[in-house]
C-alpha cells in the first residue's frame, strides 16, 4: 500500500510539476494559480519520497518497483520544482526601492487597465525596515555623467533588458517606467526608475520594483535592480 501511496503521488507531482508552469506561461491560468499547482506537486513529491523509502525499507521486495517508480518521479520534480519556488518571496516584501525615504512614484503604472484599482503607494517604514533586514545592500547607483547625458545612458540600458517593457520614458523629468515579465510563470513586476543629480555632480540612479502577483516573485524584486544596476556598471 505505502509503494503504491509513493507512485501515485510521484506521478501526480510529475504531472503538477509540467502543467502549473505550462498553464501560466501560455496564459491558460493566472501565475499565482500556475505556481499553486507546483507547490502542490512538490507536496505530492514530498509524500513520494517518504513513502517510497517507508516501501523499501519495510515492504520487501514485491513492492519494490512501485517504490523506486515514485521515488524517480518525485526526484524528477524535486530539483526543477525548487528552482522556480525559490523565486517567490518568502519574506512577503513586494515592493523594493533605493531610497525608502523618498521612493520614486508610479504615474505611468496607474494608469495601465492591469493596474485598476490597485495602491501603487510605498508601503511605508514596515517595509523599508524589512527591506534593511534582508537586502541591506542595494542602494542607488551613483554615475559620472550629467544627469541628462545619464538618462539617455540608462534609457538604452532599460531597452535592451529582456523581458522588460518600457511604458514610460520622460527625459524633462528624467523618468523610466515599465513591466518585467517573468519568462516561466508570468509574473508582472512593475518598475520606476530615476535619474537624480548627484550631490557632488554626476548623478544618481534610483530605482523602485513593485510585484502584481501576491507580495513578491524569493528576492525577484531586489534581482532586478541588481540586474540592472549590474548592466549599467558593465556599461560604465
Amino acid at each position: 500500500m505505502t509503494a503504491r501511496i509513493a507512485l501515485w503521488c510521484g506521478g501526480l507531482a510529475f504531472v503538477a510539476a509540467i502543467v502549473g508552469p505550462l498553464f501560466a506561461h501560455f496564459r491558460i491560468v493566472p501565475p499565482l494559480a500556475g505556481f499553486a499547482i507546483l507547490a502542490l506537486g512538490l507536496l505530492d513529491a514530498a509524500i513520494a519520497l517518504v513513502c517510497g523509502a517507508l516501501a523499501l525499507l519495510r515492504d520487501g521486495t514485491a513492492s519494490r518497483g512501485a517504490a523506486l517508480g515514485g521515488i524517480f518521479a518525485a526526484l524528477l520534480v524535486v530539483g526543477p520544482g525548487l528552482a522556480v519556488a525559490s523565486s517567490v518571496n518568502l519574506w512577503r516584501i513586494g515592493d523594493i526601492t533605493t531610497d525608502t525615504a523618498s521612493p520614486p512614484q508610479f504615474t505611468q503604472a496607474l494608469r495601465l487597465e492591469e493596474n485598476a484599482g490597485r495602491d501603487l503607494s510605498y508601503p511605508g517604514a514596515d517595509f523599508a525596515g524589512r527591506q534593511s533586514d534582508d537586502y541591506g545592500d542595494l542602494a542607488p547607483l551613483p554615475l559620472a555623467a550629467e544627469p541628462g547625458e545619464a538618462f539617455a545612458r540608462v534609457l538604452a540600458a532599460a531597452n535592451g533588458m529582456e523581458s522588460w517593457e518600457v511604458t514610460l520614458a520622460d527625459p524633462g523629468i528624467r523618468k523610466i517606467e515599465g513591466v518585467e515579465t517573468a519568462w516561466l510563470l508570468r509574473f508582472h513586476d512593475d518598475f520606476v526608475i530615476e535619474v537624480r543629480p548627484g550631490d557632488d555632480g554626476g548623478s544618481v540612479v534610483h530605482m523602485r520594483s513593485k510585484s502584481r502577483d501576491g507580495n513578491g516573485v524569493i528576492g525577484a524584486n531586489a534581482g532586478h535592480v541588481r540586474a540592472f544596476f549590474e548592466v549599467l556598471a558593465e556599461e560604465g
